[in-house]
């Protein structure tokens, strides 16, 4: 398995209920594909760099990941078609 780091931005308009869901549904993909999440970082509402999608904030999520290439293509396969993600990052973890 290899080690990967997630970061994605959620819109800020989302509730929370329903960001809670965004963040357990993406998550339950890893070990329904023999993988592993190894810890989640919610960093909260930050200000963006730069405006996304006429938001000049997001929710940040970082994810640190043992996981398949199965797990994270199906990963980065869901985290497309979900509109509340306006931005994500899939680095491989070479520490």
């Amino acid at each position: 398995m290899t080690k990967y780091e997630i970061m994605y931005i959620i819109r800020p308009t989302v509730e929370e209920a329903q960001r809670k869901t965004i963040i357990e549904t993406l998550h339950n993909i890893f070990p329904a594909h023999a993988s592993n999440v190894v810890k989640v970082k919610e960093w909260g509402t930050r200000e963006l760099a730069y405006e996304i999608d006429h938001h000049t904030k997001g929710y940040y999520v970082v994810v640190d990941v043992e996981a398949t290439e199965e797990a994270r293509a199906e990963f980065d396969r869901v985290i497309r078609l979900n509109e509340d993600v306006i931005r994500y990052l899939i680095i491989k973890d070479v520490r």
